[in-house]
């Protein structure tokens, strides 16, 4: 072999070498950019679902403090009445019976009939509500 030869040889194998080498830094590169992009995409799934499962709990709260309200409102409407208020309102339901039944054996007064049958059932209806927030109150 002549020198040129040796030469030559050397630098096929340098530049071999370096063309291993190039496409071993390439190859590293693109393999580290697709697992950042996976771990990117993986963290973005599992944000995803955590923020899927904070809003169906966020929803349920909202819910149940919706019905806490409505129960708490209807309770402070119990609440502004009393006893002597249940017992007045039982004693206008027992006379409002008393009147429609009495328009009824009339059978002219159909419409005060109804009218005071509704009112009866009104007064049963507070005094039903009435009984709710004392019972609320026991308990």
């Amino acid at each position: 072999m002549t020198a040129i030869q040796i030469c030559a040889l050397i630098v096929l194998i340098t530049l071999a070498g370096l063309l291993v080498w190039a496409g071993y830094f390439m190859g590293h590169s693109d393999g580290v950019s697709a697992g950042m992009e996976e771990s990117d995409d993986i963290q973005r799934a599992e944000s995803a679902k955590t923020i899927r499962e904070l809003r169906a709990s966020l929803d349920f709260i909202r819910a149940d403090h919706a019905h806490l309200a409505q129960f708490s409102k209807h309770l402070q409407q119990a609440l502004a009445l009393g006893e002597p208020e249940r017992q007045t309102l039982l004693d206008i339901a027992d006379k409002l019976r008393i009147a429609a039944e009495t328009f009824a054996a009339f059978r002219t007064s159909k419409k005060l009939e109804r009218e005071t049958r509704f009112l009866r059932d009104q007064a049963l209806a507070m005094t039903d509500l009435l009984q709710v927030a004392k019972e609320g109150e026991a308990a």
